[in-house]
């Protein structure tokens, strides 16, 4: 891997990370929005942004984008399913509601965002 741009061979495993990754950010984003009322849904999802667009970046494609957030998109709706207690993870509230929808639409602009092409070295052609 050089250069930001994810080759061949190192693919599978760079998305299977980039799952990986949006889980947990997906995990503890839930957790940050309903723990800390002042910033937990701004700094929720910045990070849920910031791994979708590194994901794009790295990848330089919109599955880069589209993997992570399929983890966190599946972190978030297991843990917005009722426990058999009855006890949610998510509290009621604007902000469960702004950090869910933010984040997917987030995800959309990520993974819809048309990527540059990658530069290549001026000796490179020579």
């Amino acid at each position: 891997m050089g250069g930001g741009v994810v080759t061949a061979r190192h693919r599978v495993p760079v998305y299977v990370a980039l799952a990986v990754l949006g889980l947990l950010t997906g995990a503890a984003g839930a957790l940050v929005q309903a723990g800390w009322a002042a910033g937990g849904v701004p700094l929720a999802l910045a990070g849920a942004a910031g791994l979708f667009w590194g994901g794009a970046q790295l990848t330089r494609g919109k599955a880069g984008a589209a993997v992570p957030a399929a983890g966190w998109l599946v972190a978030v709706v297991l843990m917005t399913m009722p426990r058999p207690e009855g006890d949610f993870v998510f509290g009621t509230g604007l902000g469960s509601y702004v950090f869910l929808f933010g984040g997917m639409l987030i995800a959309v602009i990520c993974a819809t965002l048309a990527l540059p092409a990658v530069p290549v070295p001026a000796d490179k052609g020579r």
